[in-house]
């Protein structure tokens, strides 16, 4: 199944979309700094087929093209964010690195 992600900035929220069908939406709040992700609905004929790991993927994606970073409010982009370590510098609330070589 291919899923389209698309930013609906008008009605605050990244879509997803199956053959031109939305399926799910995320919704957020933005700041200058952040985008703050609130809410997460993937429809139920739909769940367990990777539509909402699409749609987190591609709305974090879309996130760091812009240069900015996520406060993920909604427990379903959170849990994301957690089991992909590689989105975690994108979140707000991790301190930035210290580490020097």
């Amino acid at each position: 199944m291919s899923v389209e992600v698309v930013d609906v900035p008008e009605r605050q929220r990244f879509e997803a979309l199956v053959d031109g069908t939305l399926v799910g939406f995320a919704a957020y709040q933005t700041t200058s700094e952040m985008v703050v992700f609130t809410h997460t609905e993937v429809d139920s004929s739909v769940e367990g087929q990777g539509v909402g790991g699409a749609l987190v993927r591609g709305a974090l994606d879309q996130v760091r093209g812009a240069g900015l970073r996520v406060l993920p409010i909604c427990p379903f982009v959170q849990a994301w964010i957690a089991r992909h370590p590689d989105y975690a510098d994108l979140d707000y609330r991790r301190p930035p690195s210290k580490v020097t070589d």
